[in-house]
């Protein structure tokens, strides 16, 4: 089934709302949505778009395929970001590559940092009698597996690549939002601000409601208000169960991978 419906040959949609709920994951719809941002801007009818986020972020790479899609379609089409609950860390990373951002006071943005998570269950597989035998080549070619603990050496590798990650989410966000690195250094605390707050420090455009940005949308792209609304297919476990179990299903399939997998968050 297409993400984006081909329309009667009489009918012209001319602003695409695009619909961006959830955490930023493997396994989840960042695949859907970059190819819908991608065919978007090869769709004639559609003249801007407005990117309806609540996202708390995630894994810094899909974050960053995200970031560079919308900003790719917004240098042929205004694309507006409307902020409906959180953007938050990768969330807000989406955000920034918008031409607008528009949030309600009460909305939540920011936390710019960095995680790097390495689980370690050394201890729990002594305890059940399990031994892993591992044969490799490379020093550090184990770094990443849970079944030993981190060396103090790798430990620095590790901030280091942090540390990577970091500075270039601080660019990332001075470039969008047009503001000194040193300012958004101070607000790379991993701390979250109300809209209200953010606004004032520069990191959204607009206080407003949906109908804001849609309007905003509107008058850029000079087009009458005619929607077309694109939200990715849901996974076929979210499918199958009620909207309050495909929830649950989400965040502890999330905890699961974290759990297993390093992972790098933003």
């Amino acid at each position: 089934m297409a993400l984006i419906p081909k329309p009667w040959p009489w009918t012209t949609f001319k602003v695409a709302l695009v619909e961006f709920h959830g955490p930023i994951m493997h396994g989840g719809r960042v695949g859907e949505l970059v190819r819908a941002l991608n065919a978007l801007a090869h769709q004639p009818r559609v003249r801007t778009v407005v990117m309806d986020i609540d996202s708390p972020g995630g894994s810094a790479t899909l974050a960053e395929q995200l970031h560079r899609a919308v900003a790719r379609l917004n240098r042929t089409k205004p694309v507006v970001a409307y902020v409906s609950n959180v953007a938050l860390s990768g969330g807000y990373l989406v955000a920034c590559a918008a031409r607008r951002i528009v949030a309600p006071p009460t909305a939540l943005v920011g936390s710019i940092g960095v995680i790097i998570a390495r689980p370690v269950v050394r201890e729990l597989l002594e305890r059940v009698g399990i031994r892993i035998f591992v044969s490799r080549a490379g020093e550090h070619k184990d770094m990443m597996q849970p079944w030993r603990d981190v060396t103090p050496e790798e430990e620095e590798k590790l901030a280091a690549l942090r540390d990577e990650y970091y500075q270039w989410f601080i660019q990332r966000v001075a470039q969008a939002r047009s503001l000194p690195v040193e300012q958004v250094r101070t607000y790379a605390t991993g701390e979250f601000f109300t809209a209200a707050r953010a606004h004032e420090m520069g990191l959204v455009d607009d206080l407003g409601d949906l109908e804001m940005a849609l309007d905003m949308a509107c008058e850029m792209g000079r087009t009458p208000r005619e929607i077309l609304t694109v939200r990715p297919r849901r996974p076929l476990l979210e499918r199958l169960l009620s909207p309050a179990g495909s929830a649950l299903a989400e965040v502890l399939f999330r905890e699961l991978e974290s759990r297993l997998h390093l992972r790098v968050e933003m």
